[in-house]
């Protein structure tokens, strides 16, 4: 086993005590020291990882900024052991979000949810919707916000 190998063995062995699962990146970690052993290099440079992490040229910005931050992690390990590993900066490939951009009720929009609410089967969850309809379009939380279990014990603490 190759001095590199066996340091990826011993880095993934301390995250994992840590509690992380690290599945997907001892996948890419392995790729990654096959493509610099294939290169013939025998240490972690900035550049070899950068040409690694930009190797599939269809593939989306963000994609290539995670395959770095996996090496980055792994390099920061390295240079412990050897100082002659480069650690790649954290701004040398930044992703980018990819949210959806988010749709802006109007007030009509909003009366007509609110008056479909009044349809549904029982009253406890008619006043329910409709609370939620209005608590989304005063406050500007998205729905995960608003249903999640800390914000309504936080709700609850500002109403009591």
């Amino acid at each position: 086993m190759s001095p590199l190998r066996q340091a990826l063995a011993d880095y993934l062995a301390v995250r994992r005590v840590l509690g992380y699962r690290l599945v997907r990146a001892e996948k890419l970690l392995a790729q990654f020291l096959t493509y610099l052993e294939a290169r013939g290099e025998g240490h972690l440079t900035t550049a070899t990882a950068v040409a690694w992490a930009t190797v599939s040229p269809g593939a989306h910005r963000s994609w290539a900024a995670t395959r770095l931050s996996i090496v980055r992690r792994f390099a920061t390990y390295l240079q412990g052991i050897d100082p002659a590993t480069e650690v790649p900066a954290r701004d040398l490939l930044p992703g980018q979000n990819c949210r959806a951009t988010p749709y802006l009720y109007s007030d009509a929009d909003i009366a007509a949810l609110m008056a479909a609410a009044g349809s549904l089967r029982t009253p406890h969850r008619v006043a329910t919707y409709r609370t939620l309809i209005a608590l989304l379009a005063v406050s500007g939380m998205r729905v995960g916000e608003a249903i999640s279990p800390i914000a309504a014990t936080s709700i609850r603490s500002m109403v009591c």
